[in-house]
């Protein structure tokens, strides 16, 4: 009889921790999501997927624009603009497999490109209001748009692996940017370095 109440005893406070467990790997796991953030290194071609200073994936052999980063002048330059981004949209339908759009050009863009005269001021305000509006800024800037992270689509994967291809965006394999769907989600914090 002895046996069977400690063997009870057992059971119940291993249920218990099991509950116990379950609870906070939930509470844990939605907490983590609105923490995690994208940092992309354009010179070592990395991405990494972040949780606070703690790297959780790591993607290596990553595509940016034809003429590598920095700040995008216009559209068609093919260059991956750096700075501080949010996913904005995903289109799930993409050419490329998978696209997250980032609210691109951001007001840190906006600005430099007015005081270097590359865009005039009813582009800046139209941005900015998109900005503060926490809405997708306007794609159809002298600046360009459409500037994000996707897949390769039906794209080659050697050429993905050789060379730096992209008109601006950052490009992953399909078999990657599947991985980080799981993720990421709207509004995820990208740093592009």
């Amino acid at each position: 009889m002895k046996n069977n109440s400690l063997n009870y005893l057992l059971f119940m406070r291993i249920i218990h921790l099991f509950f116990t467990a379950i609870v906070l790997l939930c509470s844990f796991s939605a907490h983590a999501q609105e923490d995690v953030w994208l940092l992309i290194d354009t010179k070592k071609l990395e991405l990494e997927v972040k949780l606070a200073d703690v790297t959780l994936v790591k993607y290596s052999n990553i595509a940016i624009g034809r003429n590598g980063s920095g700040f995008k002048q216009k559209r068609g330059d093919d260059t991956t603009p750096l700075g501080k981004y949010k996913i904005s949209w995903i289109n799930r339908k993409s050419q490329y497999h998978l696209f997250f759009g980032f609210n691109y050009p951001s007001v840190e863009n906006v600005q430099q490109a007015l005081k270097k005269g590359l865009v005039d001021k009813k582009t800046y305000s139209r941005v900015i209001i998109a900005h503060k509006n926490n809405q997708v800024p306007p794609q159809n800037t002298p600046l360009g748009g459409l500037i994000g992270i996707h897949g390769l689509g039906r794209g080659d994967k050697k050429i993905h692996e050789s060379m730096n291809w992209t008109h601006g965006c950052i490009a992953l394999t399909n078999e990657q940017i599947n991985n980080l769907d799981k993720l990421i989600k709207k509004d995820t914090i990208v740093v592009v370095k």
